[in-house]
């Protein structure tokens, strides 16, 4: 296949305004424009300059990049899938193209004159794919040759040839964008258009109704009006049939849209989640972190299956509201039917009202149980063996009224209701059923509405419970959702990330004016008019008897607690500013180890937390270039998998001294200005203390080191 148009490439100067026409064009609400291209020095290949330049030009734009990496056998597949995005092309001067969608076997690219351009999908992926099939055609060229092979059968030939030699290749340069999770849930959910589906689906299911109804008229008319002949049956059965399409389109919508609700939901707790005070989470319990847990998996699977159901539901009731008012007996039933659902919302209020009791004291029965799992051996040395089960056997006969309560009030709510309604229905046809005025036909017809009325109160009685019980979860898990929503001052920080600039020696990088911190909960600062200027290439050491505030100035420095009063700069810019993943670019911590954490997962994975995942060839080999530094080459010799190998409570267990020094090899990675170390030696002998405080010595170019005296 041909070269690319070269007026499909757009080059590097101009990597700003390519950015911003794929996000505009594929109808992602851009927050900012003029967004300022990278310098030439951030392209070099494996480096995390380029992919956090991107980092921060979607952060301007106010969406989200994704890096994507995928092996050379799927990348016909990426770029089928792939769209809004940027393209690296890699071979010759820097070039990138705007991925804008695909439509069967060609792709939409957007041109340097900001005009559309369809090019074929192999074409694409031979551009793409040129940085490692260069190498290898005149091997595979020659090789056909000695064979051969005929010339209509050689493209084919040679793309098999490769196919099988670069199986195992994996290739970089691709950026999708999307909605930033940290959006207002109403933003994230226009943007996925649920609210659109949502009424298709509505649609779908009043035509199915409809049709439903139009087909019992029929095949009513023709057995009372004594007249069932052949063709009344053929209508019935084609109305029937007709209904089952919208059946069928209504069901899947339906699936559709739980699941990319429930993945909404999923990422907008998830985003939370990674944003919480850590001091506020320490001051809740591992118990209370569980409970918010199983609230926010009982509050996706209630939603979505609670919300359709009680959706179309209230679709019923409305169609079974137009036959009674239809019927001989419109008043009397249309008022009974409105008494009803008065009935039904008071005993839905009820309900919550429980659901939140029961709620409550089910938390707190989980709080209880972890935090006596944790500190069980303190239990049992402190605590008198004939009442360690006490509060136990209060709690559960708590537990045991509070449940027997909401058990009722479910039982009426989905017992009670839709059969209590059935009663009141045809009741209130008793007067017109007295007076005789009613014809069979009539009656049939309120009779019919009746009985729609009783299936749609059924359905709603579930689907308000479901519901309800999502609405008491979503109050347990709000604080995980509650991320500052992005403002104007977080443009500048992005703004700043992107345009970094070089640090020369001694300029001034950290301020602190009379910063001071208290502690939630707390009489005492831990911090009082702390002031203090670190400059580029700085060593200080913070040193002080235990309570005194290190830690405490350390987690300020690093951007991990916001300042009570005073200000705090970093290269001129705050903290509210930048945001927290925009000063990362430029402090990175080793907190204490309590405030550490080895995931289960490989090596690499741990030590690239702070990095772009998953890692180049080169970060891969700097990862573990550090990792001898610090003295862990025995440790990666040892592990089968090397830098591969699982480590974590599920893994190779490590030492106190090995997870310390990954920590350090962990912030040293991130490749900041300033590197925070909180007692990040006190485990080392101190031969490898030695060692290590050479290796961050030489890698890290400003540092703040904190120990006792």
């Amino acid at each position: 296949m041909s070269a690319l148009p070269p007026e499909a490439c757009w080059p590097l100067e101009r990597l700003g305004e390519a950015v911003e026409i794929a996000a505009r064009l594929t109808g992602l609400p851009t927050r900012a424009t003029g967004l300022p291209s990278p310098s030439p020095g951030l392209v070099q290949v494996g480096g995390l300059a380029l992919a956090r330049w991107m980092d921060g030009a979607a952060s301007w734009l106010g969406l989200e990049a994704e890096f994507i990496e995928v092996r050379y056998t799927d990348v016909e597949r990426l770029i089928r899938t792939t769209g809004p995005a940027i393209i690296r092309l890699f071979g010759g001067e820097p070039a990138f193209l705007v991925v804008v969608g695909t439509h069967r076997n060609r792709v939409r690219l957007r041109t340097v004159e900001d005009r559309p351009m369809e090019v074929d999908i192999e074409q694409l992926r031979t551009a793409f794919c040129a940085i490692v099939e260069k190498p290898l055609l005149p091997a595979v060229d020659s090789a056909l040759d000695k064979a051969n092979i005929a010339e209509r059968r050689r493209a084919k030939a040679r793309r098999a040839m490769l196919r099988e030699q670069l199986r195992g290749t994996v290739l970089r340069g691709c950026w999708r964008f999307r909605h930033a999770p940290e959006e207002p849930l109403r933003k994230l959910f226009a943007h996925a258009k649920l609210g659109r589906k949502l009424a298709v689906l509505l649609l779908a299911r009043a035509v199915e109704y409809s049709l439903f109804l139009l087909s019992w008229w029929v095949i009513g008319r023709g057995v009372v009006g004594g007249n069932l002949e052949g063709a009344w049956l053929v209508a019935w059965v084609l109305l029937l049939l007709s209904a089952l399409p919208f059946r069928v389109v209504a069901g899947w919508l339906a699936g559709r849209l739980g699941i990319e609700f429930g993945t909404l939901i999923k990422q907008r707790l998830i985003s939370g989640s990674l944003l919480l005070d850590p001091s506020e989470m320490r001051g809740e319990g591992m118990g209370h972190l569980l409970g918010r847990v199983l609230e926010a998996d009982a509050l996706e699977h209630s939603t979505v299956g609670g919300g359709l159901v009680g959706l179309m539901a209230f679709v019923e009731l409305l169609m079974a509201a137009f036959v009674l008012l239809s019927g001989p007996g419109a008043w009397t039933q249309g008022l009974s039917l409105l008494a009803w659902i008065g009935l039904v919302t008071l005993l839905a209020m009820l309900y919550m009202r429980r659901q939140r009791e029961w709620t409550e004291v089910r938390l707190t029965m989980t709080h209880g149980l972890i935090e006596k799992i944790v500190g069980h051996r303190t239990r049992l040395a402190q605590e008198d063996p004939r009442h360690w089960y006490d509060d136990d056997d209060r709690q559960i006969r708590r537990y045991l009224a509070v449940s027997r309560r909401l058990d009722r009030i479910h039982t009426a709510l989905v017992a009670f209701v839709p059969r209590g309604w059935l009663i009141m229905g045809i009741g209130a046809l008793g007067p017109v059923f007295v007076a005789g005025t009613a014809s069979t036909a009539g009656l049939a017809v309120a009779l019919g509405g009746t009985l729609l009325a009783f299936r749609a109160f059924s359905g709603l009685a579930i689907g308000l419970s479901d519901l309800l019980g999502a609405w008491v979860a979503w109050e347990q898990v709000r604080p995980l959702q509650r991320v500052a929503e992005r403002s104007e001052t977080a443009t500048s920080g992005a703004l700043a990330a992107i345009q970094r600039r070089p640090v020369a020696p001694g300029e001034s990088m950290v301020q602190l004016q009379s910063v001071s911190f208290q502690h939630s909960g707390r009489q005492t600062p831990a911090l009082i008019d702390c002031s203090i200027e670190i400059r580029y290439g700085d060593r200080l050491l913070l040193e002080g008897a235990s309570g005194s505030g290190k830690s405490t100035l350390g987690a300020v420095i690093a951007g991990l607690r916001l300042p009570s009063r005073g200000l705090l700069l970093v290269h001129g810019f705050d903290r509210p500013t930048l945001g927290l993943s925009g000063w990362r670019r430029y402090v990175a911590a080793a907190p204490q180890f309590h405030e550490n954490h080895i995931l289960s997962g490989p090596l690499v994975f741990n030590l690239c937390l702070g990095c772009q995942w998953p890692p180049a060839a080169v970060e891969f080999a700097r990862a573990e270039q550090i990792c001898r530094e610090l003295g862990l080459g025995d440790l990666i010799n040892r592990m089968p998998g090397g830098m591969m190998q699982m480590v974590g409570e599920t893994g190779w267990q490590l030492s106190h001294g090995e997870k310390s020094r990954i920590y350090l090899a962990r912030a040293i990675l991130q490749e900041v200005d300033l590197v925070v170390l909180d007692e990040s030696f006190a485990a080392l002998d101190p031969e490898t203390l030695q060692q290590a405080l050479d290796c961050v010595l030489k890698h890290a170019p400003s540092l703040v080191l904190i120990a006792h005296p």
